[in-house]
């Protein structure tokens, strides 16, 4: 099961976890904004790069809208990433993209 994470409590989770803030959006969405701190591999690119990521690293993945992190928190965590979580809602609900 995948922990959602509020969008209004993504601060203090990312704070109290020690999170990576994971962006799974298109780069010309990541240029309307992000969260700080965050880092960009979009939806498509994550199985080629996941060599990149730390499987013991908690995550909070963020989208527009929380269905494209939905899916790639789940697709962490069946390759052994347990520590992924999803922003519910998005940036969207943040009121950082339309």
């Amino acid at each position: 099961m995948i922990e959602n994470v509020p969008a209004e409590n993504w601060e203090s989770w990312v704070a109290e976890t020690e999170a990576l803030i994971l962006d799974v959006r298109e780069p010309f969405e990541w240029e309307q904004g992000t969260l700080p701190g965050a880092t960009l591999i979009p939806m498509n690119e994550i199985p080629a790069r996941l060599g990149e990521l730390d499987v013991e690293q908690t995550m909070l993945v963020v989208c527009r809208s929380g269905g494209r992190s939905h899916q790639v928190a789940m697709y962490l965590a069946a390759n052994g990433y347990a520590k992924a979580a999803n922003m519910a809602g998005g940036m969207k609900a943040l009121g950082l993209q339309d």
